[in-house]
């Protein structure tokens, strides 16, 4: 026996990428350093291969080629960013005509192609001008960051209906201020918590604007939502979750759907002594960020439990003060990433959302599954990746549970469309439809890629029923 899971006809297929990891053109046509090009200078030693952000899939270039592939692989929908060092090099004064010339025609030829474009206003790529500020720690780039979002919206606001004020905030914090895995390498919770807080004050200000515009289109937000499993029931693995669910989901979450800070994480913050620097109008203006979209990225689960060993005290402080790790036993996994696969993990965050967030309008913005030495698995010239069609299936199997329950999600996009480079692990990691050889720039189609299109094109699949 087969079923057929059914996807509504207007639903989003489509895919992810952004303007740093695609793009290239790193020094052409205006564009000004960002974070990754200065780092990258510094220390190349620090990215796999020691390849750099001007090494991509050449989008810049290539981007009338690469629309002609989202059309074969059925995308109505694809996300990329605008790169505010291209836009805006300085990142507060002149406007480059390269850069909008260059958007304007993607933007056209997207919608020309029937493929709407979802545009992000910030994805990790941090003008170098800016962070020489001090980035998100300044008061003065969140000013820098609205006007560069009012400038987006004069120029494209008209042809773009679905924008996004930024790509997972929690990246940038965790990263670039507890973990030293992105510049600005440092390790202190305090600023941490800082940028996390000026990040969603830009956020709200970004919202607050567009809405006043009364454009058609809507603005929204994309975070990486990651589940909290507590290893048991016991009552110190419970709260353990609960800190890791605050820290990691809820202190975004929180404020760009609810357009406020949960009283738990606030008290959390200043039992802590972790307090931002705040201004008295702050919290009128978060109000004002709800969004009308939310986009959910999911890739694992995290499973914590309570802490069983004791913390340096002298050490900096950190968020696994309070949980630690916990590997369940049988668990599936991704033997080339290292992660943990759980596709029930999507169902669990669109459940959450309806019963605890409004049911806002969402869409999953980003899923997928990263390989390493997919070279391995090609066949006759095309890779035989049927372990991501796997992957996509089972989490679109849970998916569609969860809008048979009345969760209102819209869409599913793909990390990414065509094999990206990604931050410090460059190209270590294949995620796309499309296959991508560096040194030639030949674009080839995967198995997943023709799965996908036809999935597109008949509003679902089939599985076999296991009897």
């Amino acid at each position: 026996m087969m079923s057929f899971y059914r996807f509504p006809d207007h639903f989003w297929w489509g895919s992810a990428s952004s303007a740093a990891q695609s793009e290239g053109a790193a020094h052409e046509a205006g564009k000004a350093d960002t974070v990754w090009d200065y780092w990258y200078r510094q220390q190349p030693h620090r990215f796999f291969n020691a390849v750099g952000p001007e090494k991509t899939s050449d989008f810049y270039h290539r981007f009338e080629e690469d629309i002609a592939l989202l059309k074969q692989l059925g995308h109505n929908s694809f996300r990329t960013s605008i790169s505010w060092a291209r836009l805006i090099p300085d990142g507060v004064g002149e406007v480059n005509q390269q850069a909008v010339q260059f958007y304007r025609e993607l933007i056209h030829q997207l919608k020309s192609a029937g493929i709407e474009p979802f545009i992000c206003l910030y994805h990790f790529d941090m003008p170098w001008a800016m962070q020489q500020l001090g980035g998100w720690e300044n008061r003065a780039v969140v000013d820098a960051y609205v006007r560069y979002a009012q400038v987006c919206f004069d120029l494209f606001g008209e042809q773009v209906s679905h924008w996004f004020t930024f790509n997972e905030p929690i990246v940038p914090v965790e990263q670039g201020y507890l973990y030293d895995a992105h510049y600005p390498n440092v390790v202190d919770f305090k600023r941490a918590v800082q940028v996390a807080y000026h990040t969603m004050l830009a956020h709200a200000r970004v919202v607050n604007e567009y809405h006043q515009r009364q454009l058609t289109g809507q603005i929204g937000i994309i975070l990486n939502l990651t589940p909290s499993y507590p290893r048991s029931e016991h009552p110190a693995d419970v709260k353990a979750a609960r800190i890791a669910d605050l820290l990691f989901n809820r202190s975004f979450l929180d404020p760009a759907v609810l357009g406020q800070y949960p009283q738990e994480l606030a008290q959390w913050i200043q039992d802590h002594d972790l307090q931002p620097i705040t201004e008295p109008d702050d919290t009128a203006m978060l109000a004002l960020g709800k969004v009308d979209l939310l986009g959910v990225n999911y890739y694992q689960p995290r499973r914590v439990k309570a802490r069983l060993s004791a913390v340096n005290p002298e050490g900096p402080m950190m968020p696994e003060w309070f949980f630690e790790p916990y590997e369940m036993p049988g668990r599936k996994m991704n033997p080339y990433r290292g992660w943990e696969i759980y596709e029930k993990g999507i169902y669990d965050i669109l459940t959450n959302l309806r019963q605890n967030y409004g049911n806002i309008p969402c869409y999953i913005s980003e899923n997928g599954m990263g390989v390493e030495n997919e070279e391995r698995f090609m066949v006759d010239g095309e890779v035989q990746d049927d372990y991501r069609i796997d992957f996509i299936r089972g989490h679109l199997m849970w998916l569609h549970k969860a809008l048979e329950e009345g969760a209102n999600c819209l869409g599913y996009h793909l990390w990414t469309f065509i094999d990206c480079w990604s931050w410090t692990n460059a190209y270590k990691n294949r995620y796309g439809y499309v296959a991508l050889d560096l040194a030639t720039q030949q674009r080839r189609l995967k198995k997943s890629g023709h799965w996908i299109a036809q999935v597109s094109a008949e509003h679902g699949f089939q599985v076999e029923d296991h009897q």
